[in-house]
């Protein structure tokens, strides 16, 4: 969520210095995960299966600091309830209660909307990466470097400001596309080969680029003849 300062000099009322449960901060989405909440993904009481990574290089809005920059390392986060909906799947939303509340994240436990310090201390410090958690997956780690190689978001951004400033410009979506279908593929050969659950591909790939491009305001153009990628303005 995104952290709103509060001073001093104005304090909030003490009935207001509590959580009311009111959901707000889990529906604004999961939370990131940092290196002490490294056991409970590695026990399993938080599932690789409800993780999405940011990965470096990926634009990320950056909630203290109100910008979008690219993302100085992994950042592990917990999914969405759905495609669509950001608010934390751990969220029960009828009873408005945290479904793993004694196992629940530092982030989560850091957070508290009437005064935001100990959360911004925390925010961008020890941040949880694939590298540590790919010793649970025997043999992908080498998947998840060539991903990285290939797919990475330095590379993307090149293109994808070139297809910007000129739509025409055939080679550099070309490029792009090559990067986008390499990363397609290889998501479905991991599925097929290793028999993963497909659950876990937003873990060790992060989103498929097929759909953050639009964050370099890019879009994939299909129609019967051919797949192109064009520009957008917001």
């Amino acid at each position: 969520m995104k952290a709103e300062q509060r001073s001093s000099d104005h304090p909030l009322e003490p009935s207001h210095r509590q959580c009311r449960r009111c959901g707000v901060c889990c529906c604004k989405g999961g939370p990131a995960l940092h290196l002490e909440d490294r056991e409970q993904v590695e026990s399993g009481k938080i599932p690789l299966k409800c993780l999405f990574t940011i990965r470096q290089g990926e634009p990320a809005y950056d909630n203290i600091r109100g910008v979008i920059a690219p993302a100085a390392t992994d950042i592990i986060k917990i999914k969405g309830a759905a495609e669509n909906d950001a608010t934390c799947r751990f969220l029960n939303q009828e009873q408005v209660g945290c479904r793993i509340y004694d196992m629940r994240p530092v982030e989560c436990r850091c957070l508290t909307c009437w005064d935001t310090r100990a959360i911004t201390a925390l925010y961008d410090k020890n941040r949880l990466t694939r590298s540590h958690l790919l010793s649970r997956l025997p043999g992908l780690s080498d998947l998840v470097a060539e991903h990285q190689a290939h797919c990475d978001y330095q590379r993307v951004a090149q293109w994808a400001e070139l297809i910007r400033k000129d739509g025409r410009l055939q080679e550099a979506a070309e490029e792009l596309l090559a990067i986008i279908r390499y990363d397609h593929s290889l998501r479905n050969v991991t599925v097929e080969r290793t028999r993963l659950d497909p659950d876990l591909l937003e873990f060790l790939f992060g989103r498929p680029l097929s759909a953050t491009i639009r964050m370099f305001k890019v879009k994939l153009l299909k129609n019967e003849a051919e797949t192109n990628i064009v520009p957008f303005f917001l």
